[in-house]
């Protein structure tokens, strides 16, 4: 008797697991998706970060009025990180426990993703192309991390050797943040010039937050440079630039993605005409050649009263990958279909001139390649097309 209670026993609890829902996906249901991201919206890239956040809802805004992915709206949650490491682990906790997005997506400044990644790792949750061109982004290759900007290093090595030769310059200088980003900024121009048999004849930093640049412009003057490769943030170029030209020092000067910006010539003015910028995205003006940018930059100035920037274009194809991939993954959504559907994507040329992007289980970023603009008449035009492969 007690054997055949046990036997019905044990029989029952099989059935009733066999019939019990799967655990729920984390961000998931019938109806949504959640996503998250956090964003400068009131440090020292604000207006990078609200820029990013508005291109992330202009895209999911329009899958949501088709409908959604596979008949789930996305819902996109937005913390302010202010640039801060430390305010972008309490977001991320918050984003990841509280609020229990599946992704997160674009979020803004290296060291600020660096900071969340532990979180998102250790509870599951995917990194999601974010607003940094650092290796830790995708390396070493996680299935969670996935990345999306070149990074700088490749860049450099890639556009110092080609602006060099095409601009006919005999003697490399560079002058660069005294920090991990100049440095491997400097250190990519300095590999690229290396294979071309180029050594820097002069190098020179400043401090990050520097205002006065007269003692390295000088520097680099004396030298009798032609050509620096600038380490630079945004006020940093202007405030060189500008410096250099008052002392009638007009080398070439090259920056990485971070000068290709509309802030440059607005606050510099005509004195930036000239720099060169590396980059990989169309800068969307409204009045652009291109039809398809120039209609997307309108719609943009319509919905958001005013012009579009490199960096709405960022937020904008962030989000659009984000879709690709939850459409490749399936009605049945899980992080381990989102992570196939994202190692088996191709993702083809967009208007704005992204390269092709293809990803891997060993590959997590789409592309390393970047081209080059440089300032004419207050305004970037693409001057050096993707290397040939």
């Amino acid at each position: 008797m007690k054997r055949t209670l046990l036997a019905a026993a044990l029989s029952g609890a099989a059935m009733v697991l066999a019939t019990a829902p799967a655990l729920a996906q984390q961000g998931v249901t019938k109806t949504e998706v959640v996503i998250g991201t956090a964003q400068d919206l009131s440090g020292p890239l604000a207006p990078w970060g609200k820029d990013v956040l508005n291109g992330m809802k202009l895209r999911v805004a329009e899958v949501n009025e088709q409908g959604g992915v596979h008949g789930r709206k996305i819902r996109l949650l937005v913390e302010d990180n202010g640039y801060d490491p430390k305010k972008t682990v309490l977001a991320t906790q918050k984003l990841v426990n509280q609020e229990k997005i599946f992704a997160m997506m674009g979020l803004m400044g290296s060291s600020a993703a660096i900071a969340a990644m532990p979180i998102l790792l250790e509870k599951n949750v995917i990194s999601f192309m974010p607003m940094s061109s650092a290796r830790e982004m995708y390396e070493p290759v996680h299935k969670l991390k996935f990345g999306f900007a070149p990074p700088n290093f490749d860049s450099m090595k890639n556009s110092a050797p080609r602006v060099y030769q095409a601009t006919k310059s005999t003697k490399a200088c560079a002058l660069y943040q005294d920090d991990d980003f100049g440095l491997e900024v400097a250190r990519g121009g300095e590999a690229g010039l290396k294979d071309i048999k180029v050594e820097f004849v002069e190098k020179t930093t400043y401090k990050r937050g520097a205002t006065d640049f007269s003692s390295q412009v000088a520097r680099l003057k004396s030298a009798g440079c032609d050509f620096v490769l600038l380490g630079t943030l945004i006020r940093e170029t202007v405030g060189a630039v500008s410096e250099a030209r008052k002392l009638g020092f007009n080398p070439v000067f090259l920056g990485p993605q971070t000068v290709y910006t509309d802030q440059i010539p607005k606050l510099g003015g005509k004195a930036m005409d000239g720099v060169y910028g590396d980059m990989f995205v169309q800068f969307p003006y409204v009045d652009d050649a291109s039809q398809p940018v120039r209609f997307w930059a309108n719609k943009w100035k319509t919905q958001f009263n005013g012009d579009p920037t490199v960096y709405s274009v960022y937020g904008y194809l962030i989000a659009d990958r984000l879709v690709a991939a939850l459409q490749k993954s399936g009605p049945a959504l899980t992080t381990d279909a989102f992570v196939k559907a994202m190692e088996t994507m191709t993702i083809p040329p967009d208007i704005f001139g992204s390269p092709t992007l293809t990803f891997s289980p060993t590959k997590h970023i789409g592309s390393t390649a970047s081209r080059v603009s440089q300032l004419q008449d207050g305004r970037w035009k693409v001057v050096f097309d993707y290397p040939k492969q």
